[in-house]
């Protein structure tokens, strides 16, 4: 049986300990991507939607770095949205910029209520390379 190993990226924030969770856990060949969202420095949310959105990309191309996987390695996407139908241009500019060829993801998004103050979350499920 294959045991999980815990993946961080390089400038890991102190979100993870307070909290209790990991970055990504690696299973196998699969990497299992915690929500990403787009904060500041500080931790606090980034205020224009636009650039959160691409900050919570950022941070999830950097976790899929540190296990060796690029957003071609991702075969599942969940994404968060606190108002989907208004936010909807602003994470498709983005999601272009960062899934730029076919195939693509499956893709699935969830509107909610709350994201302790985020407008947005990405989550996803990749397949780590062969040779990592």
């Amino acid at each position: 049986m294959t045991k999980r190993q815990a993946i961080f990226p390089a400038n890991r924030h102190a979100l993870y300990e307070e909290h209790g969770y990991s970055a990504a856990i690696r299973s196998g060949d699969l990497l299992f991507v915690s929500g990403q969202v787009g904060s500041l420095n500080d931790g606090t949310p980034e205020p224009d939607l636009e650039r959160q959105v691409q900050l919570a990309f950022d941070n999830l191309k950097a976790t899929l770095d540190a296990a060796g996987c690029t957003f071609d390695d991702v075969v599942d996407v969940t994404t968060f949205h606190t108002d989907p139908e208004n936010q909807f241009a602003a994470v498709m500019a983005v999601r272009q910029r960062n899934f730029t060829q076919a195939p693509y993801a499956n893709w699935t998004a969830i509107g909610v209520n709350w994201l302790a103050g985020f407008d947005f979350e990405i989550k996803v499920i990749a397949r780590i390379p062969e040779s990592k």
